[in-house]
C-alpha cells in the first residue's frame, strides 16, 4: 500500500477549458450585429459614443485596480463589454462625455467598489444607465430619427403607445421594428440581430435560456392581456430595450441566479416589473430598472431554489 498514495484536491473536479476571457470574447462577438446596425441606422456618431463608452470603462478600470493595488484585469474583456452594453443604452443625440461619466460610474461604483468582477450584485452597465437617467434625463431621452427617416419622428414605439409622444406621431411598422429602423437608443433599436446574438451565446453555453424566455415569456404574456391583441403583444416584445436586456444584461452572472428554478422565477419577476412600469409608470420603460431591482433579490431567489446538501439533516 505504500506505493499507492491518494491524492485528494478541493474542488472543483470537473475541468473546463472555458475561462472569463473566452466567454466575455463570445459576448462580444455577439454583439457585432447590432453595433454594425447602430452605425448603419446613426452615423460615425455610433462607433464615437462606444469607442468613448469603452475607452472610459478600461482606463477606470485600470486606474481602480491601482488604486486598490490589485492585480491589472483588463485583458479579461469585461470592462470592454461594460462599456459597449453602457453605450447601446444611450441615445445617438447624447454628447461625448454622457458615456464617459456613465461607464466611468459603472465600474467604479456599479463594479469596482464592490470587489471587482464576481463580487458586483448589480449590472454595472444598468447601473451607469440609471445614474445617467437620474442626472441627465432630458439627454437620456433625446432620441434621433435613424438615417433616412424623417427627423421629425423621433418618438419611440413605447412612448406612442404610452401617449406621450407628440401628436400625430405614428407608429412604425413591424418590419422596422424587427430591423431597427427605429428611434431609440444606440444599440437596442434592430430586435433581430440582439435576438441572433442572444441564440448564439445560447448554442455557446455562455447563458442559459431560461432568463431570456422567462423574461420575453413573461412580457408577451401580459402584453396580450392588456393590449388585447396580437399586434400590441408584438410591439412590446420588439421596441425599447427588452431583447438587449433579456440576452445581454439579465444574464449577467454576478447579479443572477445560479439555480435553474431561481433562473426561471428571476426571468419571470424581470417580466412583471418591465410591464407594471410600462404600463402603469411614467416612463414608457422598464427594462432597467426591472433588472436591477431582481439583481436585488437574486441572492434570496437562490437561497431559496438551491437544491438540499445530500444526506444534509434537516433544518
Amino acid at each position: 500500500m505504500e506505493g499507492y498514495k491518494l491524492i485528494a484536491s478541493s474542488s472543483p473536479h470537473i475541468r473546463s477549458e472555458e475561462n472569463v476571457s473566452k466567454i466575455m470574447l463570445d459576448v462580444l462577438i455577439a454583439l457585432i450585429p447590432a453595433f454594425i446596425a447602430s452605425i448603419f441606422y446613426f452615423g460615425f456618431k455610433s462607433i464615437i459614443l462606444v469607442a468613448a463608452s469603452v475607452l472610459s470603462a478600461i482606463i477606470t478600470e485600470v486606474a481602480c485596480q491601482k488604486i486598490m493595488k490589485k492585480p491589472i484585469t483588463i485583458s479579461d474583456f469585461s470592462a470592454a463589454i461594460t462599456g459597449v452594453l453602457l453605450a447601446f443604452n444611450i441615445p445617438s443625440s447624447a454628447p461625448i462625455w454622457i458615456p464617459v461619466i456613465g461607464s466611468a460610474f459603472a465600474i467604479a461604483i456599479g463594479k469596482q467598489v464592490f470587489g471587482g468582477l464576481g463580487n458586483n450584485f448589480i449590472n454595472p452597465a444598468l447601473a451607469g444607465r440609471a445614474f445617467l437617467m437620474a442626472c441627465w434625463l432630458p439627454l437620456m431621452t433625446n432620441f434621433e430619427a435613424p438615417v433616412g427617416i424623417d427627423a421629425i419622428a423621433t418618438a419611440t414605439p413605447l412612448a406612442i403607445m404610452k401617449g406621450t409622444a407628440e401628436t400625430g406621431a405614428q407608429l412604425p411598422s413591424m418590419m422596422e421594428m424587427l430591423i431597427g429602423r427605429i428611434p431609440g437608443c444606440l444599440g437596442e433599436t434592430s430586435a433581430l440581430l440582439l435576438i441572433l446574438g442572444g441564440v448564439y451565446l445560447i448554442v455557446r453555453k455562455v447563458i442559459s435560456w431560461r432568463i431570456p424566455v422567462a423574461y420575453i415569456g413573461t412580457v408577451a404574456i401580459i402584453a396580450l392581456i392588456t393590449e388585447r391583441s396580437l399586434n400590441g403583444m408584438l410591439y412590446h416584445l420588439l421596441a425599447g430595450g427588452l431583447m438587449l436586456g433579456a440576452f445581454f444584461m439579465a444574464t449577467d452572472y454576478s447579479s443572477s441566479p445560479v439555480t435553474s428554478k431561481g433562473k426561471i422565477i428571476y426571468g419571470i419577476g424581470a417580466g412583471l416589473l418591465t410591464m407594471l412600469i410600462r404600463e402603469l409608470g411614467g416612463y414608457p420603460e422598464g427594462v432597467s430598472y426591472s433588472i436591477l431591482l431582481m439583481n436585488v433579490l437574486a441572492p434570496l431567489i437562490d437561497k431559496y431554489t438551491s437544491p438540499k446538501l445530500f444526506g444534509g439533516a434537516k433544518r
